[in-house]
């Protein structure tokens, strides 16, 4: 059975904006592993009813099925462990940098611009993602985002210990890439794909490390979809 891993899409399927699956594309590539993406939406749960559970990115490597992208990591690390490593020292720097992404860096990106996503979606899925993320925060996505210009320098300020990390590094793994650099890039990547909001000014190391992301792997990344920002 052929290598294959779901992917969140919108209504176009090239356009695939879930920084979690993002993380697990990233994988995937560094350790030179061919695989066919599939495009999942919010509502096609039976599609992955296989995996045992109602989310992606799902990885299915022959009678394999890992779910997660962190357990998806950890897989790819032990059962290729003569392909480049995602884990260069110890998997705990990245599990932390990983756990930083999710709870500071995409903490903060979703209040940027979860009201920009619905337009990628298909109407059915708009519906779907509304309802359950203006539950989830209590308000209209739109109120969520609202004053977001303002709110820029705070996020940006938020970034200090990449910018520190990255004046002094290619990327967070050194002079070459690692997992955490994928982590961290899976969020800028979601918000590249779905908004024009522009989060980082022109000459900052971050931006300059995200260029250098776009650029792996023939551009695998920058040949999505994207608003460009």
């Amino acid at each position: 059975m052929a290598r294959m891993l779901y992917e969140l899409a919108g209504s176009d399927p090239a356009r695939r904006f879930s920084p979690y699956c993002w993380r697990a594309r990233m994988a995937l590539a560094h350790k030179g592993l061919e695989a066919e993406c599939q495009p999942w939406r919010f509502t096609e749960v039976e599609s992955i009813a296989f995996s045992g559970q109602a989310k992606v990115p799902v990885l299915r490597d022959g009678d394999q099925v890992v779910f997660d992208s962190w357990a998806i990591a950890e897989y790819l690390e032990r059962v290729y462990p003569d392909r480049p490593a995602l884990f260069p020292g110890t998997p705990e720097a990245s599990r932390f940098i990983a756990a930083w992404a999710d709870t500071v860096l995409n903490a903060q990106l979703v209040r940027l611009i979860v009201s920009d996503i619905p337009q990628w979606l298909g109407e059915g899925q708009q519906a779907y993602f509304r309802a359950s993320r203006e539950a989830r925060f209590g308000m209209r996505l739109e109120k969520v985002t609202e004053g977001r210009e303002e709110r820029l320098p705070a996020f940006r300020a938020a970034l200090e210990p990449l910018r520190a990390t990255l004046r002094e590094q290619s990327f967070l793994g050194g002079e070459a890439p690692a997992y955490g650099d994928y982590a961290v890039f899976g969020g800028f990547q979601w918000a590249r794909v779905v908004s024009r909001l522009a989060l980082l000014e022109p000459g900052d190391p971050v931006a300059e490390w995200r260029e250098r992301m776009l650029d792996l792997f023939d551009g695998l990344a920058r040949a999505t979809p994207s608003c460009g920002t």
